[in-house]
């Protein structure tokens, strides 16, 4: 199983545009930058966020205090329990105490930035008119104990504990009198978020740092926590000593704005509030089949019982590799076996898995590359595997591959009509698709018709394994939970099902069982007979082996079914027929066709054309 986390390690060839983020911010030497990594659900942008952590640190000095001190934030952790803007304020806060106290310098600073940001949640908490957040003064009529909370919120003094007492008291502060002190003149809301801004930055200062702010998950956020994540950004944007790395979604991001705005339908405005926050956007780079096939190949190679080091090393060679696609170089299971590591067979097996997926997960629209998606297809595989394992059921992991790919990017229609086409037949067989696998291995054109019709069945169906001659009945029982298998056995009753069991557990005990099948309903007993044949195929000596004893005891009761089985075996290769079962069968009327058969064909050798006169002349053959 594969976790859907995010990675410090490159497998997808970001690094290279991790590295470029990372430059961006070490050439600005201190001036405000704010970047935007974009992409789709899944692309790879927390992957993004901590390459370019882990490309940063490389630029960090070797000796003495750091350049750069990094801020991690999910505004979608916050969400439901924390307002998101006051949240990033104070882990912005926090975070520069902390390293203030650790460096012994620019604490005063720190302490008086972080009593500024606990004032506006303290505000914030207990509702306290705008007027008064803004200007900085509790109203008249207050209980006195909230009154001094305020004041020391006002001084920079209020911890943890006071900031719970608040939410406590808010209550009784909202029931409290709404008058306002006389404003003083000296205060005014642009002038305290001025004041808010200059502690900061000179905070940033005394320390002598450059805060990193790596924020992710904005696109998983409701607009509301959204837009709040935003505000708060922008009121630390363009100070010196500053860089904001944001990861989302565009299309979130707009979505999360004209519900703000509401009524808001101008896209260029909505794009424009966007835009001002980020000056240099960076869109995730788009996987084609060589990164698709080259991020299957490291996949698996993480999950081998390769030792780490070898893993680093076909990891940084795959790296390489990718970084000359553009020269027509290939990462193939050829590359990976010529870096000087010897690959385990399990290895090899899912390498050449790796291969045939890519093109198709590369190209479907429904997964297009997604890395996320590639995961998660792995990951049922690996589950159906298991259970497979688990149930003792046996089912080649090639044809469960190809398969779970149809499940997922074929159409509704054309699933319905694969299972359909495995549950009606006797064998679990969807022959339906014999002609085409043929012909497109022969690299021949062929027509499909509809529910099959379309270019992904198509390319999905020269896909190795060929399926027509396959029981896929397994395969469908390990992946029930998107289509219940429906044999025919399901469609019988409890004793029919209960002689079935019979019959193919002891066939040789046929006879005893007479007296109860002849009192089954015909359609019963032809589902039976279906499921004796696709036992007796397995058969490859046609003498007298114990399942014919139980296909003749059913096909006693039913001249149809007696017919039915001449037919069988008709269709046996001629040099699988023994002797011994001339005897076996002469007796039954459907028989004289199949020696007919045999008599005439010269793939049947002659000991059982002997077999066959010698019944006749003792006039044991039934007319």
């Amino acid at each position: 199983m594969w976790l859907d986390n995010e990675t410090d390690r490159d497998f997808l060839n970001f690094e290279g545009v991790a590295d470029t983020i990372a430059e961006v911010i070490v050439s600005a030497g201190g001036r405000p930058v704010s970047i935007g990594v974009s992409g789709a659900w899944g692309v790879g942008k927390s992957s993004m966020i901590k390459l370019t952590r882990t490309a940063l640190t490389k630029h960090q000095p070797v000796d003495g205090p750091k350049k750069y001190l990094f801020v991690d934030f999910n505004a979608w952790l916050y969400q439901g329990y924390d307002d998101a803007r006051a949240a990033l304020l104070e882990v912005i806060a926090n975070k520069l105490e902390a390293e203030a106290t650790k460096r012994e310098t620019g604490l005063d600073k720190a302490r008086e930035f972080l009593g500024r940001v606990k004032w506006f949640r303290l505000a914030k908490l207990i509702a306290l008119p705008a007027a008064s957040m803004a200007l900085g003064i509790p109203p008249i009529g207050l209980p006195g104990e909230i009154t001094n909370l305020i004041k020391d919120g006002m001084a920079g003094k209020v911890d943890g504990e006071d900031l719970e007492k608040a939410g406590t008291l808010a209550s009784s502060a909202a029931a409290a009198g709404r008058a306002l002190l006389n404003p003083k003149a000296e205060y005014s809301p642009p002038k305290e978020i001025q004041a808010l801004r200059d502690s900061f930055e000179e905070a940033l200062n005394e320390i002598g740092v450059t805060l990193v702010v790596l924020i992710d998950d904005l696109d998983r956020c409701m607009p509301g926590t959204t837009i709040s994540t935003l505000e708060a950004i922008r009121l630390f944007l363009f100070l010196k000593n500053t860089a904001f790395v944001i990861a989302a979604d565009d299309n979130m991001i707009k979505h999360a704005v004209k519900q703000h705005f509401q009524g808001l339908d101008d896209d260029e405005l909505v794009t424009n509030y966007f835009d001002k926050l980020v000056q240099i956007p960076i869109r995730v780079p788009a996987l084609g089949t060589q990164e698709v096939r080259a991020y299957l190949m490291m996949l698996f190679i993480d999950n081998s019982e390769l030792d780490a080091a070898d893993k680093d090393h076909l990891r940084a060679a795959i790296a390489g590799r990718l970084r000359e696609s553009w020269k027509g170089k290939r990462v193939d299971r050829a590359f990976i076996s010529g870096c000087g590591i010897e690959l385990p067979p399990a290895l090899l097996a899912r390498l050449d898995t790796a291969e045939r997926l890519a093109p198709l997960m590369a190209s479907s629209d429904r997964i297009a590359g997604n890395p996320r998606l590639v995961k998660r297809f792995l990951n049922a595989l690996s589950i159906r595997m298991t259970i497979s394992k688990a149930q003792g059921v046996g089912v080649d992991e090639a044809v469960l591959v190809k398969l779970l790919l149809f499940e997922r990017l074929a159409s509704p229609a054309a699933y319905a009509a694969l299972t359909t086409a495995v549950n009606t037949d006797p064998e679990g067989k969807p022959r339906v698709l014999a002609a085409w696998e043929e012909s497109a291995a022969k690299d021949a054109d062929f027509q499909l018709e509809k529910p099959w019709d379309g270019e992904f069945i198509r390319e999905w169906i020269a896909l190795p394994p060929a399926l027509a001659n396959h029981d896929l009945r397994g395969a469908l029982y390990v992946g029930r939970e998107q289509a219940p298998l429906i044999t025919a056995a399901d469609r019988l009753s409890s004793e029919a099902a209960g002689l079935l069991s019979a019959l193919l557990e002891s066939p040789q005990e046929a006879h005893a069982l007479a007296d109860r099948l002849v009192e089954l309903p015909r359609a019963e007993l032809s589902i039976i007979m279906d499921r004796l044949l696709a036992q007796a195929r397995q058969e490859q000596h046609w003498g007298a082996p114990p399942i014919l004893d139980a296909c003749i005891g059913v096909a006693a009761i039913d001249t149809s079914l007696g017919n039915g089985l001449a037919g069988f075996l008709i269709e046996r290769p001629g040099q699988q027929i023994q002797a011994a079962i001339v005897p076996k069968i002469a007796s039954h009327t459907w028989a004289s066709d199949v020696f007919k058969h045999w008599k005439g064909s010269s793939d049947v050798e002659n000991p059982v054309k002997r077999a066959i006169e010698s019944q006749v002349k003792s006039g044991n053959i039934a007319k």
